[in-house]
């Protein structure tokens, strides 16, 4: 008995096999050949779709777009690993008919068709809404985090600034000192030079403009914080509680297969406020279908679920709960009861909180307090409720009516509520796992836009495989979307 043998590569074929043999029929690789070459990439808006008169001839941007789509799906993201690939890998030699485009002609690419590569992800959703493939009757809202091409150590705020600013002063003070002395000495004894010194100033006193022009910038801005490499970029809060530059991007997803419908590229490390916006965007791409929308409790806003209520937007949202400042969840503000009739609080203990006064946030009206410090004083579990010494003070929103409504529509919808982490994280998971897409590979925001087009349209086209299967697509492509000419 022996091993199952190859053939020796050696061998000369009479007659040579063609590489389309080696690419079976159900090979993904046939679906981004169908879907790209039937694409309109001049109306896209794609560059070089027209052909100069003049010139060197460029690439088809239809085939540094089908290398990109086979890499986004095969976790190859860089432009370099994309040029190897397509000297070695058989599926892009397929795909590309041997063509093998430099790194930079490849980068060059992503680089000038950020807003194209954003109609191109729209493209491909119409044409699963062609299909049938959004329910449109359900959808979850929820921000992932992006690591950005930005260190930490690239990022600086007023603080930060000040402190460095504060560093270089007591070294410029140190050196001329020292230079007056002349007899500067380091730890082993060796003199520095007048010259030495002079360029060490000199090199301070650099770094010290540098940061009192981001101090300016900074006050000229109004923003709370700079970033050198990427200037969009901010610090978020990422898993485990550790903090990376990042962007916060809002995505839609519909219920029915899981698809991205929609995202948004954002550098607030809050979702606070981002709800409404993202929910009438939604309805808008259902043309103007009503749908309920799931989001967890960072999303609670009055404004946003008000919003989605007027415009036919059913929204099940988990309710912001408030700690006391104690951290005792006996008494948190969801535990003192709202008496309609009398306009008090009820408090755990049985004590009734009365009306005191309104509060204003820039002029408008945003809530109520009350309070009953009398009864606060002589409470035995005061130190429990509340670190204030006076006593404790509840709010109640303006549209706490509205809220209330809200909390027990949700709470009656637990079932469907529950769902939003199977809907929403699903597509996250697979990215930044499956795709290993948790860092971003461009800088600024509308480029960044551009890249996650590619990664979510990625993402889409194999839930879409996945669903109708490979040969079920090219069916479909070759009833909806004849081969067009560019």
């Amino acid at each position: 008995m022996d091993y199952i043998q190859g053939e020796s590569r050696y061998q000369i074929n009479l007659f040579p096999e063609s590489i389309d043999e080696y690419i079976a029929n159900d090979n993904p690789v046939r679906v981004i050949d169908h879907y790209v070459d039937g694409l309109d990439i001049k109306k896209l808006g794609f560059t070089k779709a027209e052909l100069a008169k003049t010139g060197r001839p460029p690439y088809n941007p239809k085939d540094l777009l089908k290398l990109y789509l086979y890499g986004y799906l095969n976790r190859i993201r860089s432009s370099r690993r994309l040029e190897h690939e397509a000297g070695r890998n058989l599926e892009v030699i397929w795909l590309l008919n041997r063509l093998k485009p430099d790194f930079k002609t490849i980068a060059d690419f992503r680089k000038n068709n950020k807003k194209a590569l954003r109609r191109l992800f729209r493209d491909f959703n119409k044409l699963c809404d062609e299909w049938e493939l959004f329910g449109k009757e359900m959808a979850a809202i929820d921000g992932t985090k992006f690591k950005a091409v930005n260190s930490k150590k690239n990022n600086f705020d007023k603080k930060k600034i000040e402190r460095h600013l504060k560093y270089i002063d007591e070294k410029i003070e140190k050196y001329m000192k020292e230079l007056d002395e002349t007899d500067i000495a380091e730890a082993n004894d060796r003199k520095l030079s007048d010259e030495e010194i002079k360029t060490i100033l000199e090199e301070l006193e650099k770094r010290k403009e540098k940061h009192e022009n981001r101090r300016q910038k900074l006050e000229d801005s109004g923003q709370s914080e700079i970033s050198t490499t990427d200037p969009d970029s901010r610090r978020m809060s990422g898993s485990n509680n550790g903090i990376d530059m990042a962007y916060n991007v809002q995505t839609t997803v519909d219920a029915e297969h899981k698809l991205i419908l929609d995202f948004k590229v954002t550098n607030n490390p809050a979702d606070m406020g981002q709800l409404g916006n993202m929910a009438l965007r939604a309805k808008e791409l259902f043309q103007g279908k009503e749908f309920e929308v799931l989001a967890d409790k960072g999303y609670y806003k009055a404004d946003d679920l008000k919003l989605c209520v007027e415009n036919g937007i059913t929204p099940y949202v988990a309710k912001q709960n408030y700690s006391n400042g104690t951290g005792d969840k006996d008494f948190y503000s969801d535990k003192f009861i709202y008496n309609k009739d009398k306009n008090v609080y009820i408090c755990p203990k049985g004590q009734e909180l009365n009306y005191w006064r309104i509060r204003r946030e820039k002029g408008e009206v945003i809530g109520y307090a009350f309070k009953n410090y009398a009864a606060c004083s002589g409470c035995p579990v005061k130190e429990r409720c509340t670190k204030s010494k006076q006593g404790r003070t509840v709010f109640r929103h303006v549209d706490q009516d509205f809220l209330d409504t809200i909390d027990l529509q949700t709470e009656l919808c637990k079932d469907k509520y529950r769902l939003r982490q199977t809907i929403v994280e699903h597509p996250f998971g697979t990215i930044k796992r499956g795709f290993d897409s948790s860092y971003l590979l461009t800088r600024g925001k509308a480029s960044v836009t551009g890249e996650l087009s590619l990664t979510f349209l990625a993402y889409n086209l194999k839930r879409v495989i996945n669903i109708l299967g490979v040969e079920g697509i090219l069916k479909r492509l070759a009833k909806t979307r004849p081969l067009v000419s560019n």
